[in-house]
């Protein structure tokens, strides 16, 4: 498949997939259009970039939905010069797209084999900080973070994270109940982290958040 097939393929996406579901920040879309989704999977799997389900990865893993990431990041209202805390970097897409967004990015990956394609995808991506670590402790050192994305869905968001992420810094992520994903979105107040729903999306699960007995959000 050919550069232009792929570009024309992404073009697809944008108006089919994304404009049609209330993704259409202007600047956005151009990055998701300048950024090759198909660099970010292993040869295999290119032809399947832009489908609009989730792309298997190595391991049990998953790239997110272009729809669940494009929502994701227009909730996150990110702006240039943020600090963001991705978690579940995969191979490094979406923390392509918040580079190109003007963002400074740590990006945390526990799975090796991922990281390191994500490490080789990323090389000519200024302002990302790859970490190889526990996806539901994020990167303390790092912190405090003006926004958090977890690029898939958790059954709760750990007070780790929330500990990370700035008063008044906005967070989103994929919820998990039932079966049933959600995307959500919450901002940390000096009296707590309150977060609500604000789409139903399919989304890869990612692991290690289980929720505490008796949790629900």
């Amino acid at each position: 498949m050919t550069d232009q097939n792929f570009t024309a393929m992404r073009r697809a996406m944008v108006e089919s997939q994304l404009r049609t579901n209330d993704v259409n920040d202007p600047l956005l879309l151009e990055v998701i259009l300048a950024v090759p989704r198909e660099a970010f999977l292993p040869e295999a799997r290119k032809a399947s970039a832009y489908i609009d389900r989730a792309v298997p990865l190595d391991e049990g893993r998953a790239l997110n939905p272009p729809l669940a990431t494009a929502r994701l990041l227009t909730e996150a209202e990110i702006n240039p010069g943020d600090h963001v805390l991705l978690i579940g970097a995969a191979t490094g897409y979406a923390a392509a797209l918040l580079t190109r967004l003007g963002c400074s990015v740590v990006a945390v990956e526990e799975n090796a084999t991922l990281a390191a394609q994500a490490k080789a995808a990323l090389s000519d991506y200024a302002g990302v900080t790859l970490v190889t670590g526990s996806l539901a402790k994020g990167h303390a050192k790092a912190a405090p973070y003006d926004k958090i994305v977890v690029d898939g869905a958790i059954e709760a968001m750990p007070d780790a994270l929330i500990d990370q992420l700035k008063i008044g810094g906005r967070a989103v992520f994929a919820s998990i109940e039932r079966g049933v994903t959600r995307l959500c979105s919450g901002v940390r107040s000096a009296g707590g982290f309150g977060a609500r729903d604000f789409a139903d999306s399919e989304a890869v699960v990612l692991p290690g958040f289980a929720a505490p007995k008796g949790f629900t959000f």
